[in-house]
């Protein structure tokens, strides 16, 4: 009985594009052609350009396409299995490219899927092939490509989406994300898993892009929130009440709600409790603290509290965010 033909993946990639948008998803894929040794491949790659030859990419490494997408021929593309867009810096300029976004339309109609990383899904949109369907980017991109197609219907906090044979993923090292789980429809879960193994990677990461963490966004933010932040950062255990940071802080309770608002987005209530989640979420990773002893540690007046916290700020339990740090962190698996 002959041998399956692998499945044909063309990833189209354009000057500045992100080098990992590119190299995360194929390494995936790639590595599925190692599963069974001496096997034939499951994939077989191509990466396609304005030109063939070197590609620049953001990190000053240049890749090398073997392609150039006009050169692509109607035959060719016939066999593609899954298409693939990059993102990067150099999106704008993709995306003011007639030549490059009608080969996407092309392929796109040919393939039996198509897929994009990051701000490569402003180009699935430039394309109309988005039109009506949800989609995701990298969280500083989706605002963006929703007022510029607001026929797509965006979705901020995913970290992949799926609408029929189109998946687009959030940004960068999300790609690798959305590959694990192309290989576990192609060649089952058993097969992804292994992979995710070998790469360090969740089969499917906790949470979605609003995982970031609270200090991350307050070292965004101005500089009026800092002395709160601080003493709230302090005081985890201790009477977090807006009046009581106020005064810590010295200022009046209106102010520091102003603050809040204008340099967070947010209220003083929730930027505590995503505080706390942060410091549980690192406590977690010790696997014989018991839950109520971090819920406590962290200002949580139950372990069913900060239960609510967590689904509310990552969508997944404390017991479910324990067991995948750890299965990935440490290679055990704590129940």
């Amino acid at each position: 009985m002959p041998s399956p033909s692998p499945r044909r993946v063309m990833m189209l990639g354009f000057a500045d594009c992100q080098i990992l948008d590119v190299t995360g998803p194929l390494e995936i894929l790639a590595s599925a052609n190692e599963l069974k040794p001496g096997a034939p491949p499951v994939y077989e790659i191509v990466l396609v350009a304005e030109e063939a030859g070197p590609l620049s990419t953001t990190a000053g490494v240049s890749l090398v396409a073997h392609k150039a997408f006009r050169d692509v021929t109607a035959r060719e593309l016939a066999g593609v299995h899954t298409f693939m867009v990059a993102g990067g810096n150099g999106t704008v300029k993709a995306l003011r490219t007639p030549a490059l976004v009608a080969f996407v339309k092309r392929a796109a109609k040919a393939a039996k899927r198509v897929t994009s990383v990051c701000s490569g899904a402003a180009i699935l949109a430039e394309a109309g092939l988005l039109d009506g369907k949800r989609a995701t980017s990298h969280w500083n991109a989706v605002d963006s490509i929703q007022r510029a197609y607001p026929k797509v219907r965006m979705e901020p906090d995913a970290i992949f989406v799926r609408d029929g044979d189109v998946w687009t993923s959030a940004g960068i090292t999300a790609g690798m994300d959305l590959a694990i789980a192309l290989v576990e429809e192609d060649l089952g879960r058993e097969a992804a898993l292994d992979i995710a193994r070998r790469h360090v990677l969740y089969m499917m990461r906790p949470g979605g892009q609003s995982q970031f963490s609270a200090e991350l966004q307050r070292q965004r933010a101005g500089s009026k929130t800092t002395a709160a932040a601080a003493y709230i950062a302090a005081h985890l255990q201790g009477d977090l009440r807006a009046g009581t940071i106020a005064a810590a802080a010295g200022m009046s309770e209106r102010s520091l709600l102003r603050a809040f608002r204008d340099e967070l987005g947010t209220t003083p209530a929730d930027y505590v409790e995503r505080v706390r989640v942060d410091a549980a979420r690192l406590k977690l990773a010790a696997p014989r603290t018991a839950a109520k002893t971090v819920a406590r540690q962290c200002g949580f007046s139950s372990a069913e509290l900060m239960r609510r916290a967590f689904h509310r700020t990552l969508g997944i339990s404390p017991a479910d965010y324990r067991a995948r740090f750890a299965t990935a962190a440490r290679g055990e698996s704590h129940a």
